[in-house]
């Protein structure tokens, strides 16, 4: 949401630009949302992700240099304080975001997880081993239940490939395509 939003608002921004240079720049912007979306339709596959990556990167050089260009041009200085600023930020989230499709819950957290699912099924079966008779009711059902946790931590950790999706960003990047055409 947030980076939809950074976009929205640099692409508000853009009317500060004086008039000559709007067309160009809306032009560019279309083609950065476009390549921002194509990104995330490339996932899981992380080598096509990257790819597009740098050419959203090269399409954020394009927008920067064009901008300082324009501002350097714009006797208000209006573009240097409202429209780079906003552009930054957009770039900052643009990061930010690619940071996060690197970043997974460390290793110790899994060998955490698998230590209280085995743990505690050693304790389970230490008490029903007391018992006379085993309730294969409540076996499965332990069993299910560790299995789902782990299971949806795990779903969770590589939310494109998974049967839990989180595609709420990419449904806002999606509406303010639709918004910017």
């Amino acid at each position: 949401m947030q980076e939809a939003n950074a976009i929205g608002t640099a692409y508000l921004r853009l009317d500060e630009l004086p008039v000559n240079d709007q067309p160009d720049m809306r032009r560019l912007f279309r083609e950065y949302l476009d390549a921002r979306l194509r990104v995330y339709s490339r996932l899981p596959n992380l080598i096509a992700a990257e790819q597009e990556l740098a050419k959203v990167s090269q399409l954020q050089q394009e927008i920067w240099s064009c901008a300082v260009t324009a501002s350097r041009s714009d006797s208000t200085q209006n573009t240097a304080r409202l429209f780079l600023p906003a552009l930054n930020e957009m770039i900052d989230f643009t990061t930010a975001r690619a940071v996060a499709l690197h970043t997974h819950l460390p290793a110790l957290i899994f060998v955490l997880l698998v230590s209280v699912a085995l743990l505690s099924g050693l304790l389970a079966g230490y008490a029903m081993a007391k018992r006379n008779t085993r309730s294969w009711l409540h076996m499965v059902i332990y069993a299910l239940v560790i299995a789902a946790t782990v299971f949806a931590v795990l779903d969770l950790d590589y939310p494109r490939s998974g049967f839990i999706p989180l595609d709420a960003a990419d449904n806002a990047l999606l509406k303010l395509q639709d918004s910017i055409r």
